[in-house]
Parts: structure tokens; C-alpha cells; sequence
């Protein structure tokens, strides 16, 4: 294979892990400004600390060196919001801000979370630059978050071990909901 052809497999593979979706956003001389990623992770509790990614040829790599920034876990239905940032906006699209004293950086108030960030550390990483940062306040909102796989934004669906398990004499305990389901589906199939 050539490296064309490694570089879209490998770019195939890497969409194959779920992420959810966030907006890191900042001040700029130029306003508030914000991109779309999902490259993002938690490094340390402590002291608190989060990662992204940026792309070395992005505008936000530069804009964000030495600044504070927040980054913005989406909801499930601000995919519009999530395309805007991404250079893509659509018409209609509401950028609410939520309120915040100083020189913190302004977040999107319709974030199911937030977590407000300065510069700890920048790391080669390539193509991109790691940027290490330390959390100053996080908040946390109602709501399911936005998810990004195999190229597409899409939600997390009904979550496989909520509710309480049921524990049986003859096999490992399981999720209430899928011995109802299987009930349910044996029914069917009986008639």
C-alpha cells in the first residue's frame, strides 16, 4: 500500500473510536472564536488536567498558544453548532454565550458540559500539537452528549447497563431491560 492509501486507512480506523463532540472556544483580538473537535481527553485528576489535539495548520493552534479556553461537550442536537464551529455554518443557527466575568474564556451555555481551561504545557505531536491544560471550573447541564463515529455525528442510544441487574442461578447477573427484551422477543417468535 502506499503511504496515501495507509494514511486513509489509518485516518478509517482512527474513526472507528467513538468520541464525543466539543467546541474549544477563546478570545481572540479578533472576538470569540471556537473550533469543532474531538480529539480531546482527560489526562489527570490531579492536578486537573485535560488534552487536545490541534491540527499545526489550523488558525486555532496559533490563535490559542499561551491563552485561557473552554472546551464545550455538545449536546446531542447541536450538530449545527458543532458544523458552524467546523467552518460549515448553517442559517438559523443560535450561538447562545453564557455570562462570565474577567478574561475567562465565554462558553456556549447549551453545553451538557464545560470545563474551563489555561495553558500547562504544549507537546510535539506531529502533524499536530498536544495541548496540555489545566482546568479552572467545570460545569456539568442536563442532557445527552453529541457522538462522532465512522465520519458521522450520531447519539449514544439506550445505554447497555443502566437500571439494576438481575442475577440468576445459572449465569452472570445482566441488565434488567435485556431479559425483558428477550422475553419480549420469545413472545413474538411464539406467536
Amino acid at each position: 500500500m502506499d503511504a496515501k492509501t495507509n494514511a486513509r486507512n489509518l485516518r478509517r480506523c482512527f474513526g472507528r473510536f467513538t468520541t464525543g463532540v466539543t467546541v474549544v472556544t477563546y478570545r481572540s483580538a479578533d472576538g470569540v472564536r471556537g473550533a469543532t473537535m474531538n480529539s480531546f481527553t482527560s489526562v489527570s485528576i490531579d492536578p486537573p488536567l485535560v488534552l487536545i489535539s490541534l491540527a499545526r495548520t489550523s488558525k486555532t493552534c496559533a490563535a490559542i498558544d499561551g491563552l485561557p479556553f473552554a472546551i464545550n461537550v455538545l449536546r446531542a442536537d447541536q450538530m449545527d453548532v458543532a458544523l458552524h464551529f467546523a467552518g460549515r455554518p448553517r442559517p438559523g443557527t443560535n450561538i447562545a454565550w453564557d455570562v462570565v466575568d474577567g478574561e475567562d474564556p465565554l462558553s456556549l451555555s447549551d453545553a451538557v458540559a464545560v470545563l474551563r481551561c489555561r495553558p500547562w504545557q504544549r507537546y510535539d505531536g506531529g502533524d499536530h500539537v498536544l495541548q496540555v491544560a489545566e482546568v479552572t471550573a467545570s460545569l456539568i447541564r442536563d442532557g445527552e452528549p453529541l457522538a462522532f463515529s465512522d465520519g458521522r455525528f450520531t447519539t449514544l442510544g439506550l445505554a447497555m447497563m443502566d437500571g439494576p441487574l438481575v442475577f440468576s442461578l445459572d449465569g452472570p447477573p445482566v441488565p434488567g431491560w435485556a431479559g425483558a427484551a428477550y422475553r419480549l422477543h420469545h413472545h413474538a417468535e411464539a406467536g
